[in-house]
């Protein structure tokens, strides 16, 4: 007698995250690798490579020993429809990001970014999206503009 598992999506994407990983690992090696003390332009390729390989095995082993999903659920989940006002937000919030990244600052970008991207979840008010937008925006500036001195005004007008 031979069981036959189906193959769940987690052990798909973590076999590619797999693959990937040590595919960026072995890339890695044709540059300085360097040591912990003097890291070459090698050294983080290869530690972000092994990072990826290793999550891909924790995720495929957790998707090989899940439980498996009764296929009335499998096949309610499948029947739901797409999420087109959630696509369409997010790709809009994207476009809205680089053009005000360019035109008026690091500030409007980055609330553009997330405020219109907010929308496209079902439960999230424009309330919830203003007050979400307003704490990354805080965030993006503490982290992007002060800490790594990302070279981006936070306030642009026009094409000056």
């Amino acid at each position: 007698m031979t069981i036959v598992r189906k193959v769940n999506k987690d052990v798909v994407g973590g076999a590619l995250m797999f693959v990937c990983g040590i595919s960026v690992a072995l890339h890695s090696t044709s540059f300085n690798i360097g040591s912990l003390s003097r890291m070459g332009p090698g050294f983080f390729p290869l530690a972000l490579g092994i990072i990826l390989a290793v999550v891909g095995i924790t995720l495929a082993a957790k998707g090989y020993h899940s439980a498996s999903v009764d296929s009335d659920v499998r096949q309610e989940k499948s029947q739901l429809a797409p999420e087109w006002k959630a696509w369409t937000l997010i790709c809009l919030g994207i476009v809205a990001f680089v053009i005000s990244a360019k035109y008026l600052g690091l500030v409007v970008a980055t609330f553009a970014v997330v405020f219109i991207s907010a929308l496209g979840d079902r439960e999230n008010t424009w309330r919830s999206a203003a007050l979400l937008g307003a704490a990354m925006v805080v965030v993006a500036v503490v982290v992007f503009w002060w800490a790594l001195k990302i070279q981006m005004p936070l306030f642009r007008w026009g094409f000056a």
